[in-house]
């Protein structure tokens, strides 16, 4: 049998042990057993090899700037050769015979191989003569200097405001083509 003198003493280093045991797991779990933190590399996509806030990308031929991108994050995969891009703004300059165009977007993908900005979600092409085009998605190819959608389109430019489905639009030439169910209203002074 055990001695009551050493009752006491062990019931202390239990109740120790206990706490101490405790203590351990809330800090170790979180409080009220939130999950773990992870490391940055857990909280990446697989397939994304660098990630980047507030990145600027330029395209230059023949030493002119030929856009500029702004976009608040950009999630780079190599083996894709793709960069995803969140809150993005693309600004072409002005050229001896047009002014600047800008380009804001949701999200995009852009593809250094194949030189195209995928844009999407409330796109906005706003160009320096006051004419904008907003749709769901658009497509600027750098083989061409294109803009391109099969999305519906709402054009306005000064009293003409513009409804179509699918449209093409040169960045050098800012000419529009709309393709189908085109329908225009022009307004009264």
């Amino acid at each position: 049998m055990v001695s009551p003198v050493y009752i006491k003493p062990l019931l202390a280093l239990l109740v120790i042990v206990a706490i101490v045991g405790i203590a351990v797991v809330v800090f170790r779990n979180g409080p009220h057993g939130s999950a773990p933190v992870q490391s940055a590399n857990q909280q990446l996509p697989h397939n994304i090899d660098v990630t980047l806030k507030k990145a600027h990308l330029t395209e230059i031929q023949d030493g002119l700037v030929v856009w500029e991108l702004v976009a608040e994050r950009v999630d780079y995969d190599k083996t894709g050769d793709t960069a995803y891009l969140s809150d993005t703004r693309m600004v072409f300059p002005a050229t001896r015979s047009h002014g600047v165009v800008t380009v804001t977007a949701d999200k995009g993908e852009y593809s250094s191989l194949a030189k195209t900005v995928r844009l999407n979600g409330h796109v906005l092409v706003v160009t320096d003569d006051g004419a904008s085009f907003k749709t769901n998605s658009i497509v600027y190819t750098g083989a061409t200097a294109q803009f391109s959608t099969i999305d519906p389109v709402l054009f306005r430019q000064q009293r003409l405001q513009l409804t179509a489905v699918g449209m093409n639009m040169g960045v050098n030439s800012q000419h529009a083509r709309f393709f189908s169910a085109v329908d225009a209203v022009i307004s009264a002074r």
